[in-house]
């Protein structure tokens, strides 16, 4: 940590209401200044280290960042507090596809191309593109309150990084791990480039499924070779005579006409005996006329369309693997820019989409296009180029990625590694074991450049990254996809692979949190390059949060136009505000709906613990006051001891608290302890015991003569409202150490430079200050208050009258009598009409009762009301009542209704009826009571 800064200066008394963006700004200044966010040398416990998923360095801050910070944020917090050697590694992603587009677009504002300006002049553009905009995000995750360690903060084409990238390149080359082949990928012909699965967004579109019928050839008439483009009988395509004399058809369901021209087979699913007898024939391509076998194969689906598929293995995936079980021809189709190539015969050099516009007018006139019908399809989109993909077989780099995955699947089966929600083994497991090889080439000049070099003769070289290429090498101009260096971001970010002091110090390290949606493209990876390349796995838990929707649970996106910008939001509401929302609305590994009124209320409580602790403090409360120091961990013992019975009931239930909120914390369970906190900071604290103290600190002795009662309701006041500001730091950072600065502030002294929240203890709690008795002891007195409340409220009884009350008690009798004062200024009852006994000989006449468990009270109802305008309001509406009554019970007498109404309504009815007469009764039992 470096020599840390005087905290801000701040008023000599806190501000009538909470502004949040001054305190936050000044704040998040000081903290960085000072060093805090550092690991400390001088931390008792061992390491606890994170490292950042990258974002985007094109970005902008959205939702999905808001929740992993907001996540992670709360863990590092925690554990610093706890006394860890915290580390959170941040950093940025090159963001290959994203980054290339931005400066594409820039070039064409221009008036130019990548291509025109040349591979070394787009790459110096973009370097300075990325220096002028990419800072952008970083400063956004501040706003957040992101405390990590911007000294070490990383960007994954540094220097250092690029290092990395190469030695796992080269590692996994010599191990005969990396390969160049020919295979099937997602095409982007916008980008032309290959993208990874995560780069494939999905719609559901409403589009055209489309009959053809192929020619069957004749079994007498050999292999059904014929010149190119003819019919089975030698008329040219396009004639409206193509398929003149043909006696015998079959017809396939397609989706996709334009990929007729590179068609190899026909396919029918095993034993439907329709075409049982066409397996073993050939069938001739329209267009092009060339004859393809009809086969059986198990993709098939009968019941889909005509039962029929086309085969095209180089244009569709599921194609691919039927082409190879049957050792069929790849015929690609397409050029890079997704128009027809030379194999399309008569639609070479026509886009995709013009070929099959087409082809369809072509299928038509000869005759062959059997009917058209809706269907409807998820159609796999381009994230950044925004058209539809393309599967197209393509040369490209590869990892073999077996090995790998078994390292990582022993990682997690054999507990080395924890999934947590632990349901998502189970879809690790299943990934893993299923995987295939990995496309790690990208058709990109934004990026790490494949390291591979070529001699004039062909031949390959694959250099270290200490080695220089040979003399004459061209290097490969590819790149590699961005996932290879996310891969080995935990391990590369702390200098692997040189054994740098924070490899050995924080590495492995602690917790990887991020979405659940990237557990198999992000996570995946790092566990498998992780375990393969450093021998050990990347980290030791895996939390997987959900995705943030909109209230009414729908994904936000533009065209439903629900997003929400959290800068909007902190604008306007406070950092806090969307942080505590963020952590407490949803569990672990599940979707959270975001309702725009919980960030509202979040303000609240940010707004409430402001006021809490101005008030404590106008009573005098704070470290001057002789509590405990605020550099060290909550006193376990409070001197004096506590007096009263409210006192222990509050001591005891901080202590639970915090006893609840760490096993909370340590499983993960994020949510339900702030939720926790919540409710007992404003609903036990705020609500009750400052009420309470309210109460126990009147008088007028003041200094030395204070009272024991005084002193000690001071002390608890304290301790508690500083011990839950601990508490709460992690998931609110801002307010929590703006009041607490204030509360602990030392009449007359300058604080010390590391007089920090952030930096104090964390609460553990204290069993032996837990006390059943005392919680149960005041539960009594707590429901007792709050039922008399509600019959002042249910007889509208206005606040300023007193009311009497006696209450039975039985051996609680003693009990009660110490909390009189507390009953009678909490209940407004008149502290002279209180009368609280063991026994009574008979029930008062005209009160209203009271009656929790054993214990019973009355308020005599001549003290609640005016008791003749009470019985004449009352006569009324049970004439009413009974008007109602006898017309429901009329209504349901009809037979004719009863018969002839639905079901439904007459159940509504008979329900009606039911809370009628039970209102009914409540009105007559109120008027037996006067």
């Amino acid at each position: 940590m470096t020599n840390p800064e005087t905290p801000p200066a701040r008023p000599a008394e806190m501000d009538k209401a909470y502004e949040h963006q001054p305190v936050e700004q000044n704040l998040y200044t000081w903290w960085e200044r000072s060093g805090f966010f550092a690991p400390r040398a001088d931390a008792p416990r061992p390491p606890f280290v994170i490292s950042i998923p990258p974002p985007n360095v094109t970005g902008e801050l959205h939702l999905g960042h808001a929740m992993f910070v907001t996540i992670e944020d709360l863990m590092i917090r925690w554990r610093r507090m706890q006394g860890f050697q915290t580390l959170w590694v941040p950093g940025t992603d090159h963001a290959g596809i994203a980054t290339q587009s931005q400066v594409e677009k820039l070039l064409r504002s221009e008036g130019t191309t990548r291509e025109a300006v040349g591979r070394e002049e787009f790459l110096r553009r973009t370097w300075e593109w990325k220096e002028k905009y990419g800072g952008e995000i970083q400063n956004q995750l501040r706003r957040l309150g992101a405390s990590c360690d911007w000294e070490r903060e990383r960007f994954t084409l540094d220097a250092g990084l690029s290092r990395s990238v190469h030695t796992a390149f080269k590692r996994l080359y010599d191990d005969g791990l990396i390969y160049k082949g020919t295979y099937l990928v997602n095409w982007s012909p916008t980008l032309g480039t290959a993208v990874s699965d995560l780069e494939v967004e999905y719609e559901t579109r409403n589009v055209s499924i489309w009959y053809v019928r192929y020619p069957v050839v004749p079994q007498e008439s050999g292999d059904g070779s014929q010149e190119p483009g003819a019919g089975p009988f030698g008329h040219a395509w396009g004639s409206g005579r193509w398929a003149e004399g043909v006696t015998e058809w079959i017809t396939v369901a397609t989706t996709r006409p334009e990929t007729i021209l590179g068609d190899t087979a026909i396919a029918t699913a095993h034993g439907d005996e329709r075409f049982a007898h066409l397996l073993g024939r050939q069938a001739i391509l329209p267009a092009l006329g060339r004859a393809i076998p009809i086969i059986a194969d198990e993709y098939v689906d009968k019941e889909f369309g005509s039962g029929a598929v086309k085969i095209t293995p180089a244009h569709d995936k599921n194609d691919y693997e039927v082409g190879k079980r049957h050792g069929l021809a790849q015929i690609n189709i397409l050029n890079r820019d997704a128009t027809v190539n030379a194999e399309g015969g008569p639609y070479a050099g026509m886009d995709r989409f013009a070929a099959r516009k087409a082809m369809l007018a072509d299928l038509e006139k000869e005759g062959l296009l059997v009917r058209t019908e809706p269907h409807t399809m998820s159609v796999g989109i381009s994230q950044r180029g925004g058209e539809v993909i393309e599967p197209l077989l393509s040369e490209q780099w590869f990892v073999k990625v077996r090995p790998l995955a078994d390292m990582a699947l022993a990682a997690v089966r054999e507990g080395r590694t924890k999934i947590i929600p632990e349901r998502f083994e189970r879809v690790y497991y299943n990934w893993m074991e299923n995987i295939e090889d990995w496309c790690i080439s990208r058709q990109l000049w934004w990026g790490h450049r494949i390291p591979v070099w070529y001699m004039p003769d062909g031949t390959m070289v694959v250099p270290g990254p200490d080695e220089a290429p040979p003399e004459g090498a061209t290097q490969d101009p590819d790149v590699l996809d961005t996932w290879f260096s996310s891969g080995i971001w935990p391990f590369s970010t702390l200098g692997w692979p040189d054994e740098t002091p924070d490899l050995k110090a924080f590495y492995p390290t602690s917790v990887m949190e991020t979405g659940y949606d990237i557990i198999f493209f992000w996570v995946a990876r790092m566990m498998m390059m992780g375990c393969y390349l450093t021998g050990t796995e990347p980290f030791h838990t895996i939390y997987l949060h959900g995705l943030v929707r909109d209230e009414h649970g729908r994904k936000m996106s533009k065209s439903y136009g629900n997003v929400l910008n959290p800068l909007e939001i902190m604008d306007a509401q406070g950092t806090d505000a969307l942080r505590f929302t963020l952590a407490t609305s949803g569990t672990p590994g599940q979707d959270m709906n975001l309702n725009p009124q919980r960030i509202e209320s979040a303000r609240n409580f940010a707004n409430k613990i402001w006021n809490i602790t101005r008030f404590v403090i106008s009573k005098g409360v704070g470290q001057a006051q002789g509590a405990a120091p605020t550099n060290s961990t909550y006193g376990q013992r409070l001197v004096p001891a506590p007096t009263t019975l409210a006192d222990r009931w509050i001591i005891s239930r901080y202590n639970r608290l915090c006893l609840d909120v760490n096993r909370l914390l340590e499983g993960y369970n994020f949510g339900e302890a702030g939720r926790q906190l919540q409710d007992f900071l404003w609903g036990e604290f705020a609500d009750w015991y400052v009420e309470i103290a309210k109460v126990q600190l009147e008088g007028d002795a003041v200094g030395a003569d204070l009272s024991v009662r005084q002193q000690t309701t001071r002390a608890v006041l304290y301790t508690v409202l500083e011990g839950a500001l601990r508490l709460l730091h992690p998931y609110i950072p801002y307010v929590t150490e703006e009041v607490w600065q204030y509360l602990t502030r030392v009449e007359g002294r300058e604080p010390a430079p590391d007089h920090s929240l952030m930096l104090a203890s964390y609460p553990t709690g204290d069993e032996a200050l837990v006390s059943d008795q005392a919680e149960a002891n005041w539960g009594l007195v707590q429901e007792l208050i709050v039922a008399i409340r509600n019959i002042r409220s249910e007889y509208k009884v206005e606040p300023a009258r007193w009311v009497a009350a006696t209450i039975v008690a039985g051996e609680r009798a003693g009990m009660l009598r110490e909390q009189a004062a507390l009953i009678a200024r909490l209940g407004r009852v008149d502290a002279e009409k209180l009368t609280i006994v063991e026994s009574l000989e008979s029930k008062p006449g005209q009160s209203a009762a009271i009656v929790i468990g054993t214990l019973e009270a009355y308020l005599p109802l001549a003290g609640l009301i005016d008791l003749a305008a009470e019985r004449a309001r009352l006569a009324k509406e049970l004439e009413q009542a009974e008007a109602d009554v006898a017309r429901r019970e009329a209504k349901l007498a009809n037979e004719g209704f009863v018969a002839k109404a639905p079901a439904n309504v007459v159940q509504r009815e008979r329900d009606s009826l039911e809370q009628a007469r039970a209102a009914l009764a409540a009105l007559r039992g109120r008027l037996a009571e006067l």
